[in-house]
């Protein structure tokens, strides 16, 4: 599962900065810093910070500025701070982290409040950037400075030790983590005067469980010692995620913006369990919240979304483990039959085990191991995970899946100066590894996994992207014609899979730029599938039909598929749900994509199903399935009724997300429509 800080509740300063800090003020005062801190939690109260936060933010910066009012220039930047990191925008708040911190030094703040609040937000801004030396040493000024000015039962010094654990806790220093957490709890327990609804301890709880989570997750082996300490960890885990919903639950906050993250670490919990229903139904609900609090086009709705996916994946694969023999036996042997197996560990039936699975598990015991012995230096430098092509990046795989190019593999990758360094070596090294592990060997390769597309092995961050999409990095949004070189299926292949470590966040960047896909490409895109769709199945099939040419009949029905999976992928956004992989996996992706619920048009898929399954009848007579004879008029009237039908509410779901205004069902038409919503002129976005 994804572990990332979207699903930790980092607490941030709030209000941050005030005259009374012993900041020096400007004869002329005009900006009322008050004001702009209750019109800014109008804007959060009402769940409107995706679209009406930033105006009001860059405002309030012009305001201050131009009233020379530096102590409410501060506070607006310590804002905005905090507003660009929970949308992701970690290269935005940039700029703004550096003008707050020469701010305050301007202002000789030192040993105030305001420079300690000020420094908290940076750190946990280049924190949330994956910026950790730099985050380091500022929450450690931070740190000396809020033993000056705050007391020893100050909630805000709880906070920090709270956002401290955070930092030890990317960078793989637990203990420390979960040291810093501890006493963050003893703090809030001499606060607090109700335990049982501080909302504080309740975040604090839920950042305890996700470290303890961590510590399981590493603690591997396959020893009774060692199964018996993971398994204590998860039990401890689950019982402080239980406790932080607790109090949300009995302080009816079930629709605040940190309910979602107590629920997404009561999720992960589930899953480390084995518990995959409780665990998809609480991420379920933490996506509900976090798009009414924060959209759906953020990192923490994304990461969200894809850590639903995996409990949903998980929750399939163990239900036809759990009737499995060799299950019961491997459960025997261990001596736990009475206890409900973890499952998200290596410790399931390896004919049962995903690859995404496998490899994680590989690298955990084996690979990670090696980089810190032969590479110490370079261990918080090298990213790692399970991307490209192969069913097991997608999460598709099955014991199919398993009689080629499977095995247990990770991917590191590095920048082009470090690899430069040791790439060679680490390469040897990486090759030497033992290839048998927990039961599986590596089956042959086939030669589309060899050489220049090789799947596995070493790689430099660029080199890695090139060799799939052509690009060592997402082109420019500027660039159209470039994103339009690459199809669906090779953007697939670039953003799929799990990242199970990149200290420096270089490889998650790149990986996620290309799931950026400009709003222009992506109308544009749009277009050509409505007029492929159109042409297809609309105007072409019933005349293949009519003219008898089943052959043809059913090219074009299968040209109407596949745009038409192509765009329920298009409508809800590759940035949200991922690419349409190639042919493939089409349909596997897009019945796991319509099994969502806030999925679009997800009846598309079942009605291309009925389609795909009258086609036969209706193009060749398919009497041996039951559908009637050759050119049977109610099949080959059900096949175009089914081809109307997915139009229509494609014609809907247009109309819903504003992209037409017109009840026309021929799809061609409503192509000026969708096309006229394209900001760039140009021509190579447009259809003639």
């Amino acid at each position: 599962m994804n572990t990332s800080d979207t699903e930790r509740h980092d607490e941030a300063q709030e209000h941050p900065t005030k005259a009374d800090d012993g900041m020096q003020m400007s004869v002329d005062q005009t900006f009322d810093a008050d004001a702009f801190l209750n019109g800014l939690d109008a804007i959060y109260n009402a769940h409107k910070a995706k679209s009406n936060a930033e105006p009001y933010l860059l405002q309030a910066l012009t305001d201050a500025e131009n009233a020379g009012d530096e102590a409410g220039l501060l506070t607006v930047l310590n804002e905005t701070m905090g507003f660009y990191r929970s949308q992701g925008r970690h290269e935005d708040n940039q700029w703004i982290i550096q003008r707050s911190i020469e701010l305050g030094l301007k202002m000789r703040i030192e040993g105030t409040e305001a420079w300690t609040t000020t420094l908290i937000n940076a750190a946990t801004a280049l924190r949330a950037a994956g910026r950790y030396d730099q985050a380091r040493d500022i929450y450690l000024q931070a740190l000396e400075s809020a033993k000056r000015t705050y007391s020893p039962n100050d909630r805000r010094l709880a906070a920090l030790h709270n956002n401290i654990s955070m930092l030890y806790s990317e960078t793989g220093e637990l203990q420390r983590s979960e040291t810093e957490l501890n006493e963050a709890l003893e703090i809030l327990g001499r606060a607090t005067t109700d335990p049982d609804t501080d909302l504080d301890m309740a975040s604090t709880h839920t950042n305890l469980a996700l470290v303890l989570l961590q510590e399981a997750q590493q603690s591997g082996g396959e020893a009774a010692t060692a199964h018996g300490k993971r398994r204590g960890l998860i039990d401890e885990a689950t019982s402080h995620a239980a406790k932080a919903l607790d109090i949300y639950i009995k302080g009816h906050l079930e629709h605040s913006a940190h309910y979602a993250s107590a629920l997404a670490g009561y999720a992960q919990a589930c899953f480390a369990a084995g518990r995959f229903r409780q665990s998809v139904e609480s991420y379920e609900q933490a996506l509900a919240v976090i798009d009414e609090c924060y959209g759906n086009d953020t990192d923490y709705y994304r990461i969200t979304a894809e850590n639903l996916e995996q409990a949903r994946e998980e929750q399939r694969k163990c239900e036809d483990r759990e009737e499995s023999p060799a299950q019961t036996k491997t459960k025997a042997k261990t001596g736990d039959a009475g206890m409900n197996e973890d499952r998200s560990q290596p410790t399931a039936h390896a004919s049962a085990m995903s690859g995404i699975t496998l490899a994680k598990a590989y690298w955990e015991q084996v690979g990670r191991p090696m980089i810190e012995r032969r590479y110490p230096e370079y261990a918080g430098r090298i990213a790692v995970g399970l991307v490209g092509h192969g069913s097991e990046c997608y999460g598709l795989d099955d014991e199919l899946s398993q009689d080629h190019d499977f095995g247990p593999p990770f991917l590191p990758v590095a920048r082009q100066k470090r690899l430069c360094l040791i790439g060679e070596r680490l390469e040897a090294d990486y090759e030497s590894l033992p290839r048998d592990f927990m039961g599986f060997q590596p089956t042959p390769r086939t030669p589309r996994s060899q050489g220049a597309q090789r799947r596995e092995g070493v790689f430099e961050i660029g080199a890695f992207f090139e060799s799939i999409t052509g690009f060592t990095k997402a082109p420019a949004e500027d660039k159209p014609h470039e994103w339009l070189l690459m199809d669906e299926p090779t953007l697939a292949a670039a953003t799929n899979g799990t990242i199970f470590a990149d200290p420096l966040g270089a490889f998650s960047k790149t990986r996620q730029s290309f799931k950026f896909m400009p709003e222009d490409v992506r109308l544009s895109l749009i277009s050509r599938r409505l007029g492929m769709m159109a042409q297809a199945g609309q105007y072409n099939l019933p005349r293949m039909l009519d003219r008898g040419d089943g052959a043809a009949a059913w090219l074009c029905i299968q040209k109407f598929a596949t745009n038409a999976c192509s765009l329920v992928f298009l409508i809800n956004r590759p940035v949200t749900v991922g690419y349409m992989p190639y042919y493939k996996w089409q349909f596997a992706a897009l019945r796991r994509l319509s099994r969502r619920t806030a999925t679009r048009l997800k009846n598309v898929c079942w009605s291309l199903k009925t389609l795909l399954r009258l086609s036969s009848a209706a193009c060749f007579g398919g009497a041996a399935f039951g559908e009637g004879g050759k050119g049977a008029t109610d099949v080959t009237s059900q096949v175009l009724q089914t081809v109307e039908d997915i139009c229509r509410d494609v014609v809907t779901e247009l109309r819903e997300q504003g992209l037409t205004d017109s009840d026309e069902t021929f799809l061609e038409w409503q192509r000026p429509y969708v096309e006229s919503h394209i900001k760039s002129h140009d021509p190579v976005l447009r259809s003639l």
